[in-house]
């Protein structure tokens, strides 16, 4: 008996000890993510800092331009003059106009595709990293993160940051993050509303099947 408990406080020791640590590094606790697939607005902003910050070394290889236009209420017309700035087509991919090879010279690797980034991790995960970056001269970028130590990628919202304040920045992140979200699984409000329907019809058939097994039990009984 002994000797189990001594093997189960070995085997659980480390899941404990990582149990301590905060998922997002050196925070306490990930901040929230302002995550919401229904407002309309906020992923159009998104989608444009997407286009305009990540996607010149970052790809969104799994998403299309046109699932991207129709999902957010965007004109083809108007994604394709504002948020395609490549020889791409409405129906391509979202892929970066950077080489792979190129890019791992510049940091160290290859920037990994973001399509699934925040299902990887998490949205609050993405969204405190995004708001980690402190300045930090030791580093090859100027920059390290709280959130992800001594990570190899840039500052790259810094000028936003400047730009905007405190404030304006955060929800600018936010609603950055909350596209990342939709794009990692762009069929979430048609899902969760197809769901509802689902547990209606559920409540729905509960009365005949239970109507029906009283039915079939009543002379047992």
């Amino acid at each position: 008996m002994k000797t189990l408990l001594i093997l189960t406080a070995l085997l659980l020791s480390p899941w404990m000890a990582h149990a301590e640590d905060s998922e997002c590094g050196a925070l306490k606790e990930c901040l929230t993510a302002p995550v919401d697939a229904t407002r309309t607005d906020s992923l159009q902003r998104g989608a444009k800092l997407f286009v305009n910050y990540c996607l010149g070394c970052h790809t969104a290889k799994y998403v299309r331009y046109e699932r991207v236009a129709d999902d957010l209420g965007i004109d083809h017309k108007l994604m394709m003059s504002n948020l395609v700035w490549t020889t791409d087509k409405i129906g391509d991919h979202m892929l970066s106009g950077g080489r792979p090879d190129e890019q791992a010279k510049w940091f160290g690797n290859a920037p990994p595709d973001l399509t699934l980034e925040t299902r990887l991790h998490s949205a609050d995960w993405v969204y405190s990293y995004l708001l980690s970056f402190y300045p930090d001269s030791k580093r090859p970028w100027g920059v390290n993160n709280k959130v992800f130590k001594d990570v190899a990628m840039p500052n790259a919202l810094e000028t936003l940051n400047i730009e905007l304040g405190d404030d304006g920045y955060k929800k600018a992140v936010g609603d950055l993050v909350n596209y990342m979200a939709y794009m990692a699984e762009p069929i979430k409000t048609e899902r969760e509303h197809i769901g509802w329907w689902v547990w209606a019809f559920l409540v729905v058939l509960f009365i005949p099947v239970y109507l029906l097994n009283k039915e079939y039990w009543k002379d047992i009984h």
